[in-house]
């Protein structure tokens, strides 16, 4: 009897941790069609888009899950970018190929075609996308989904998501919606940088608000357990690099963090170093002052500490550079994107002989519009280099977003 308490005991122990109750597992999209015993897929021809984060709750790729599975004829992968494997750096050229493991054709959806050809769709009946997304528009996953969909439509092709986890969770919503004549791979939707929804809600939510040139025959398939305050920690699920400089899931919190200024590449923002996206660093910074200044604008949910550091590539390779790291002390209060503007006007203000936008490459300020989502982001800054001046502009479309966002809510 003795041992039975304990064992009880030590279960409620499982379950217990100062007071909160853990979570199940999520169970991801692949999971719930193979419960499905992948019944929208039989007797269709398959063609998948996914890499390496399409996997299920085995860590056991997507591509090989639905290879295996006795009553799914899997015939072509798409690689976007970085490639099915996630052999291709950030940026380079995914080629076509065959795939070492299974022998399929893999397709290039990252080069000189970034929408499927009616070629590569020959003999498809069904595409199914599985990518782990991060939340953030300027991520070029989701623009593979929303040109493969288009693509989908054009040829009489069902479409089918396999519904993964927002990172961010399914609360956050910030920036302005991206605007005509600034549409890009990295602003491809008239939606927020951060906009709150699961790949499946954006699906719909493009599908639905007619944001493509053509509306497909969709399908998600919908998580089980996902909530929309849960942050990926709080899934139980393992994370898979969405791509090398996003290694960890709080990768994806601090990629809005800085991501827009990283895009002149004036200063370092930890690409090259440890700790991607989540600092800033120059030769001419002074740490401890420069913390110091950050920290006196008392921004919710955040704390700057003082580093030194020695890039191992990228921006400052090899140079001696002080600046911040940034501490994410309450996710909630935090807001992520509005960070790096408070950043850019502190430099202003402690070295106004390096101002931002009076000293960054000028040749990368089409860049920095189109992450942006609109010029007026930078033409705002430049007038007195304050971080107020363009909070109103950021913020204007994230009421209204949230409103319509709701109507294409799977989880709640």
């Amino acid at each position: 009897m003795m041992i039975l308490k304990l064992k009880l005991i030590g279960l409620a122990c499982c379950l217990f941790i100062s007071g909160q109750v853990f979570a199940k597992q999520v169970k991801t999209g692949i999971e719930v069609l193979k419960e499905q015993n992948f019944k929208c897929l039989e007797g269709k021809r398959v063609g998948l888009i996914t890499n390496p984060t399409g996997v299920d709750n085995k860590l056991k790729s997507t591509i090989d899950v639905l290879h295996d599975a006795p009553n799914v004829k899997l015939v072509a992968l798409y690689g976007p970018e970085h490639g099915v494997r996630g052999d291709i750096h950030a940026g380079d050229k995914v080629d076509n190929s065959a795939d070492a493991s299974t022998g399929l054709p893999v397709f290039s959806l990252y080069g000189k075609t970034r929408k499927p050809t009616p070629e590569m769709l020959k003999g498809i009946d069904v595409l199914v996308y599985d990518i782990q997304d991060i939340g953030c528009r300027s991520f070029t996953y989701i623009s593979t989904m929303g040109l493969a969909m288009e693509a989908a439509a054009e040829n009489n092709i069902e479409f089918i998501v396999l519904d993964r986890p927002n990172p961010l969770g399914g609360l956050k919503v910030e920036g302005n919606l991206a605007e005509e004549g600034y549409f890009s791979f990295v602003s491809q939707y008239p939606i927020p940088y951060l906009y709150g929804l699961t790949c499946g809600e954006l699906a719909l939510m493009l599908n639905g608000e007619k944001m493509l040139k053509g509306q497909c025959r969709l399908q998600v398939i919908k998580m089980k357990g996902w909530k929309r305050k849960m942050t990926y920690p709080e899934t139980k699920l393992q994370w898979i690099p969405s791509s090398p400089h996003i290694p960890h899931p709080h990768s994806s919190y601090f990629y809005p963090v800085s991501g827009i200024l990283g895009e002149l590449g004036y200063v370092s923002i930890g690409v090259g170093y440890t700790i991607p996206f989540q600092m800033f660093a120059a030769p001419w910074i002074e740490a401890d002052k420069f913390a110091k200044s950050l920290n006196a604008l008392q921004l919710p949910g955040v704390t700057f500490r003082p580093m030194h550091l020695k890039p191992f590539y990228s921006v400052g390779k090899g140079e001696l550079l002080q600046g911040v790291q940034v501490h994410i002390t309450d996710y909630e209060k935090a807001a992520l994107s509005e960070i790096q503007f408070y950043v850019m006007q502190e430099i202003a203000v402690r070295y106004p002989d390096k101002a931002v936008f009076d000293h960054a490459d000028t040749d990368r300020f089409a860049m920095f519009d189109k992450v942006s989502g609109s010029n007026k982001i930078r033409e705002l800054f430049t007038e007195n280099n304050k971080a107020s001046d363009v909070l109103a502009y950021w913020n204007k479309d994230a009421t209204a977003f949230k409103k319509l966002a709701k109507n294409y809510y799977l989880y709640r």
